[in-house]
């Protein structure tokens, strides 16, 4: 959520805007309630971009640099004695959904842009074409949770919980970078864009003096955001009452028609409104009823009430969209393990039936790698199967999907039907999977995971393996077996990145230099990363055959590595120079290559190779001259907190120009039946979150 041109108002507002030292006000804090430690409620989503200060970004994703910048902030608040509760959006509320989709495709031409630059240039684009490593808030959550932080996944909107929680718990602020967090009835509201960590300052946005110098309120100021234009109530719905209000404005006042001046106009209309005919709502306001009181009540909290409101705030559904498909008992173990941060996508389709992807870094003009989300259809469609009922036992249920790929313009969402995973028994019992405690569960619970991929008669090779070993292997075969032109090259470099990553540091990852950015390697490190998304999945439905910690991107895949071994790999590089010498990282890089080999084979699937050719791909550390290389490299970032500088080289040889094709994308109603592979849930004991009983839907 965010109200159009509230926080740019507010940033210039004088006096709005005050500068706090987070380790004073937390001292005032505790004074105010002894005993307690001081708690600050932070919202997830809006931390991505300044948590992520990795300086490379298009590759796929510096996982475990990113981790080490996670335990950098969480420390520094724990130094400072402050503790952190985090949010994530869990859920896109159907009411939000046409702003969701208008975000959606903007960055879908930010990312185009973003190709173009790679492909002509041969290097990562600047800051102004950034964006977040694909999966970058699905795994933060996970990588927060395992540094100890208490993690919450909501299910509603997430503004709502972060301020519902922090009113509750009398937390000492917000930390965020949303303008609704100035119109919930809330605790003070703190910039994550203006936090310094060095110093432990940052800015607080004073909703007093929003309402003193508007002469407002503080009940006044959810209709002030509705009227401004929010993601429930459009702007351009809006119009003809903000061209009413500045007209009226203008008579009274001096006005250059600035947006600042339209905040002024419609809180002296609001004024006019609440003096004239009372504080009620009224159709003469000429803007749709039922979507300004859905508004105005999206910012009312647990006890709140408005006197623009006739009625009391309607009591949310606790019915859910799927109530005919799941027992109350698995939806209450779903949910209370989506908000725990224990599981990943299963609540979102028992509930109402609806999983959503945002934006993936691939090429929509390369139309040999299927996107992402056609990719892994296939395995959505099993999880699915063991989620809901499929077509085989009644007229069952499709999953609507809004999930981002070059050609779907999200007019509508995607209608994907369960399917049986192909197994002689059939789908297994879910409550057998998940809360099953025979010993034959656990074999029960790997065989299913590994059939959601097609690769359940490898369940016992593929065990022996280490789980982040296995999960890599995995997604290759399945990866090969889904998309024809996969090359042993591209299998070579996954497997080589895969062995080598597990034994450096996130400062030896750091000192990684490629000589140029390759397209198709950008896009096979995000196609891999949202394949791990896919594991964690399918781990959940299964009831958690596996460690969901093993199955994180920081302990498998390192974006600058892979792209590193990607370019040795085309340039024909031997196995002994991907392996770096190391004796026992080669003969684990031939079992997992041979194991793939024979996999595919058995599955009627050679794997061709398709060298690329191009620069040499040899990785470089600190004794190669860049001088002579010049390599595009990326150095540690120097501030404490603040978003990443991004250096371009000072040369690179761009890579050849390629064939501008556009992506037709298959099926959007599938009814295939591919072959899979598959992932445990351990006994269910029903957790009461800080917010039980005021969070159901």
């Amino acid at each position: 959520m965010g109200v159009k041109g509230l926080q740019h108002f507010v940033e210039n507002l004088p006096g709005a805007c005050i500068q706090v030292d987070l380790r004073e006000m937390a001292t005032q804090h505790q004074r105010a309630h002894p005993g307690r430690v001081p708690l600050l409620v932070v919202d997830g989503m809006a931390c991505l971009r300044p948590w992520y200060r990795c300086q490379a970004w298009v590759q796929g994703g510096q996982w475990r640099e990113y981790l080490h910048y996670l335990e950098e902030f969480v420390a520094a608040f724990s130094q400072a004695g402050i503790r952190l509760v985090f949010f994530f959006d869990g859920v896109v509320e159907e009411g939000k959904r046409r702003e969701w989709v208008k975000r959606r495709l903007r960055v879908n031409g930010e990312i185009a842009r973003a190709f173009q630059h790679i492909k002509t240039q041969g290097w990562q684009p600047g800051r102004e074409l950034f964006c977040l490593p694909s999966g970058l808030a699905t795994f933060s959550m996970f990588a927060l949770k395992s540094l100890g932080q208490e993690t919450w996944n909501s299910v509603r909107e997430a503004d709502y919980e972060i301020a519902s929680y922090a009113l509750r718990h009398n937390c000492m602020g917000i930390l965020g970078q949303d303008s609704d967090f100035l119109i919930f009835d809330t605790v003070p509201y703190l910039s994550v864009s203006k936090l310094r960590l060095d110093r432990m300052v940052t800015l607080l946005f004073s909703r007093e003096k929003l309402c003193h110098t508007l002469n407002l309120h503080k009940s006044h100021l959810p209709l002030l955001a509705c009227l401004l234009g929010n993601d429930v109530v459009p702007e351009r719905q809006l119009q003809r009452l903000h061209r009413d209000c500045m007209t009226e404005y203008r008579r009274k006042c001096s006005s250059t028609g600035t947006q600042s001046d339209k905040v002024f106009a419609v809180a002296e209309y609001i004024r006019s409104r609440a003096e004239s005919t009372g504080v009620a709502l009224s159709s003469s306001l000429d803007v749709d009823q039922a979507l300004l009181e859905n508004g105005v009540q999206s910012y009312l909290l647990p006890g709140q009430s408005s006197p623009w409101m006739k009625c009391e705030p309607r009591p949310s559904d606790s019915a859910w969209e799927m109530e005919r498909y799941s027992s109350p008992d698995i939806l209450q173990a779903a949910k209370d393990k989506h908000m725990r941060v224990e599981c990943f996508m299963v609540y979102n389709v028992l509930h109402d039936g609806v999983v959503e992807c945002s934006n993936t870094l691939e090429d929509e003009t390369d139309t040999e790698l299927p996107p992402q989300a056609v990719m892994y259809r296939p395995a959505r469609e099993r999880i699915y199967g063991i989620l809901l009922p499929t077509q085989s036992e009644c007229s069952g249920p499709a999953v609507r999907e809004w999930f981002v790929y070059p050609g779907n313009l999200l007019q509508e969402p995607d209608l994907v039907l369960p399917v049986l995973l192909d197994k002689p028994e059939g789908n297994p019992d879910l409550k057998v999977l998940w809360f099953g405690s025979d010993p034959e569960v656990k074999s029960l619970r790997a065989s299913t995971f590994f059939a959601v991929f097609g690769l359940q008669e490898f369940t016992v090779k593929l065990q022996q393996l280490d789980t982040p070993l296995m999960a890599v292997v995995c997604l290759v075969i399945y990866i090969t077996l889904q998309d024809s032109h996969l090359s042993m090259e591209d299998v070579d470099a996954y497997l080589s990145q895969a062995v080598c990553v597990r034994s450096k540091s996130h400062t030896e990852l750091l000192c990684l230099r490629v000589p140029r950015v390759d397209s198709r390697a950008v896009q096979l490190g995000s196609l891999f990363v949202r394949g791990l998304a896919v594991l964690i999945a399918a781990n959940s439905a299964c009831g958690f055959p596996f460690r969901m910690d093993d199955l994180m991107p920081w302990g498998t895949f390192d974006g600058l590595l892979f792209h590193s071994k990607y370019l040795q790999a085309h340039c024909g590089s031997p196995a002994e120079e991907l392996l770096e010498g190391s004796a026992s990282w080669m003969a684990l890089f031939q079992n997992l290559r041979e194991l793939v080999l024979e996999v595919c084979k058995k599955q009627g699937k050679t794997i061709p190779s398709a060298p690329r050719g191009g620069l040499t791909g040899k990785p470089m550390g600190g004794g190669d001259d860049p001088a002579k290389r010049r390599p595009q490299h990326f150095k540690a970032p120097e501030q404490s907190f603040p978003p990443p500088q991004y250096y371009r080289p000072q040369n690179s040889t761009p890579r050849a120009d390629m064939q501008e094709r556009g992506y037709r994308p298959r099926s959007r109603h599938p009814g295939r039946r591919h072959p899979r592979l598959a992932p445990r849930w351990p006994q269910y004991q029903s957790p009461q979150p800080p917010w039980h009983g005021h969070t159901d839907q």
